[in-house]
């Protein structure tokens, strides 16, 4: 392999070859136009081939310059790029997020002008799912996944022990002590989390088995836009619940929580473990939750 040139050199060489003009090159590097023709001349010597001719009035690229210029302009672009988008001050950082698509609309979205606000040189991407099942070769920095913690990844953080609480439609709950039996035959079912009706009624010691069911669906988030709608009753885990709280649109009419054995957990991805950007979104999230 030849000796790369020195980078000076190529540095002049490119000026040069950009403006057709060793003065034009010579005032851009802030040198002179005699400097500017030794090291272009040190540079035809070491690669031991003319890259300009030489006119009386300016110079013009060889065959060999113009072949020779391209790859040299596009190294020099690329190391400015890699330069700012490393090191500039005030440089853009990219993060991609993977969550559920409950914990995204619910509890991550109404949150995110806050992340946004103090940390305004990060771009995200938030991609979801019904399902927070592992993900493997998808273009992610860190995931929010649903479920027990145990996965073999390294760098898995736990947002905290749930609870559920069952929530219906205004219009359900009377002046009378609520009817635990007449709210389960309005269950909305989310799938998945067949259990929590059974211990929420052995909780509220509920007598008799549950009637069927009215619907099930596969997510949190439809089953509170269900619920919401004018029907219905669900067991939501509480975190999901803040923005109908505030808009009044759901009753809570027992003071019983059930403790869930799933939770939440940031997961970290091997390639973004050393992403500044990353981490300062964990650390965000973790307070948050």
């Amino acid at each position: 392999m030849a000796q790369l040139p020195h980078v000076t050199w190529l540095r002049a060489f490119e000026a040069a070859a950009r403006s057709s003009s060793f003065s034009a090159a010579a005032e851009e590097l802030h040198l002179t136009p005699a400097a500017i023709s030794q090291q272009i001349k040190l540079l035809e010597q070491h690669l031991g081939v003319q890259l300009f001719t030489r006119l009386p009035r300016g110079v013009v690229l060889t065959d060999m310059g113009h072949a020779y210029a391209q790859p040299i302009a596009r190294a020099f672009a690329e190391m400015q790029q890699a330069t700012g988008s490393l090191f500039a001050k005030g440089a853009r950082r990219r993060l991609r997020v993977h969550a559920s698509i409950s914990f995204a609309a619910l509890v991550l979205a109404p949150a995110l002008p806050t992340f946004r606000q103090q940390h305004p040189d990060i771009d995200l991407e938030v991609t979801t799912a019904v399902w927070t099942d592992p993900t493997e070769g998808e273009d992610i920095d860190v995931e929010i996944r649903f479920g027990h913690g145990d996965w073999p990844d390294a760098d898995i953080r736990h947002l905290g022990h749930r609870q559920a609480e069952l929530v219906c439609h205004p219009s359900l709950v009377t002046q009378e002590a609520p009817d635990f039996e007449r709210l389960a035959e309005q269950a909305v079912q989310i799938i998945g989390s067949e259990r929590d009706w059974p211990q929420m009624a052995a909780l509220l010691r509920a007598p008799g088995d549950l009637p069927a069911c009215l619907a099930k669906v596969d997510s949190s988030l439809i089953a509170l836009q269900w619920v919401t709608g004018g029907a219905g009753a669900a067991i939501i885990s509480q975190e999901f619940l803040q923005h109908y709280r505030d808009a009044s649109a759901l009753a809570s009419p027992f003071a019983a929580r059930l403790p869930l054995a799933r939770s939440f957990f940031i997961v970290m991805r091997e390639a973004a473990r050393q992403n500044e950007a990353a981490e300062l979104f964990a650390a965000w999230l973790m307070t948050r939750i």
